[in-house]
């Protein structure tokens, strides 16, 4: 495929063109990416009403990931999860429901804030870790078919943090069923389309997904797509720019924007990531022979249960710092490491003599599982509250008003406008949290 956003910058750059527009550092180096970093002006087009050079991008992109359309967002899969919860209650005759699994990312609480729609949380029937929901398709069909209100739309996180992938396939057709849209957090999936055995939403049924390019393709940080299904409602594609352009800059990045260019052109990318799968999987074959406790999930991921294998995720995590390598995610429980097909062989070599002290111990528990709280407010009416602070230990009761959570994960342990109940504050009390904001 063709470059066009690329190709124009890299032209606009040999032109020498007197550069009279934002921004303000003329292409001037700084830190040494400033010529190409452009804004909109006469042939550059304009993200949100393409008809140039990001159309036929974007039209390069719906063909790689065989969608109904694929839209870019410069702003993450945070953009793009706003975008599409708007356009699931575009057309709602009364106020708005969206059902969801219990693990969604803080952006999907920020749309709520935003959209003031109610929330059903669906919980998953078994889990040990409140970052995991894997809801089966007979639990949502049970929801879906039982529910005094139908919902505008079905939201669930898959991949989720734990790499754990939910049965969007199931999912969709339990969804069609029941004439409600899926809508899948995809942010870190955005590579199961280039499988030998395509597992991308899309793909698999979903109406509308979210896919956080850069996080698992060679993207810069905030790429992202927004992708429509075939089945989708036809005001989805109609409003999906409108509904972008609701929560967006009006400044987008060219630099984010050139680098999603640049990966529909590169071809190779399916079997890079194929021998990069196979190299995790040999890895975790290692760290499983250690005595290591790996979960099982995508195979892009390699996330290891510190305290099933008898250790803090947080002093692993440290270890393997001060050895050189960065790892993703940790928390006390769990440490997650995410390898792309362009980590190189010294990287794989260098993680595996990182463990090379590591052995299986007696298994301790640090763990945190889903909570169920009561619902008091919505959390726009809780956002707008007003606050104070209380310790912890006296909050018992009270009106949870917080929305802000560490990122990663950004995934809630109890949501703004809940109650918090005995489960809520041990759960807090285990995270090292001492002072909270209720509601006055």
């Amino acid at each position: 495929m063709d470059t066009p956003i690329l190709d124009f910058i890299e032209n606009y750059i040999k032109s020498k063109t007197s550069r009279f527009h934002m921004p303000g550092h003329k292409g001037t180096d700084f830190i040494g990416c400033e010529k190409f970093d452009i804004t909109e002006f006469d042939g550059a087009d304009i993200l949100y009403s393409p008809n140039g050079i990001i159309a036929k991008s974007e039209d390069n992109a719906t063909c790689r990931f065989n969608t109904l359309h694929t839209f870019y967002s410069a702003e993450g899969s945070t953009l793009a999860i706003k975008a599409m919860l708007a356009l699931a209650i575009q057309n709602a005759n009364d106020r708005p429901l969206i059902f969801a699994g219990r693990n969604a990312h803080k952006a999907f609480l920020h749309a709520s804030v935003l959209l003031d729609f109610d929330i059903k949380w669906l919980y998953p029937e078994k889990a040990e870790s409140y970052l995991s929901a894997f809801i089966s398709r007979e639990y949502l069909d049970r929801e879906l078919e039982n529910a005094e209100k139908k919902p505008c739309a079905v939201f669930i996180t898959s991949p989720d943090y734990l790499g754990n992938l939910a049965d969007i396939k199931g999912l969709a057709s339990v969804c069609k069923k029941h004439g409600v849209p899926l809508l899948v957090d995809n942010a870190h999936g955005a590579y199961l389309k280039f499988l030998s055995e395509d597992l991308h939403p899309i793909t698999l049924g979903a109406t509308a997904c979210a896919d956080s390019a850069h996080k698992t393709l060679p993207v810069l940080t905030g790429g992202a797509y927004l992708h429509i299904g075939f089945d989708a409602p036809e005001h989805f594609i109609k409003s999906a720019r409108n509904a972008l352009s609701l929560f967006a800059s009006t400044s987008p990045s060219y630099l984010i924007l050139s680098s999603l260019d640049k990966f529909n052109a590169i071809e190779d990318f399916s079997e890079k990531l194929k021998t990069c799968i196979e190299r995790v999987g040999q890895v975790k074959k290692e760290l499983i022979k250690k005595g290591l406790v790996i979960e099982i999930g995508e195979p892009l991921k390699i996330v290891i249960n510190a305290n099933a294998s008898g250790y803090s995720g947080v002093k692993m995590a440290s270890s393997l710092q001060k050895k050189g390598v960065m790892v993703e995610f940790y928390d006390e429980e769990f440490v997650v490491l995410m390898p792309s097909p362009y980590n190189t062989e010294e990287d794989f070599i260098k993680l595996t003599k990182c463990f090379s002290s590591f052995t299986k111990k007696p298994k301790i528990n640090n763990g945190i599982a889903p909570i169920k709280t009561e619902v008091v407010i919505s959390p726009k009416k809780a956002y707008f509250a007003n606050k104070k602070e209380v310790l912890l230990k006296d909050a018992l009761g009270e009106i949870y008003g917080e929305i802000t959570f560490s990122c990663p994960p950004a995934v809630p342990i109890v949501c703004i406008g809940e109650r918090l109940n005995e489960d809520a504050i041990n759960a807090l009390k285990k995270l090292g949290i001492k002072k909270v904001k209720i509601i006055k």
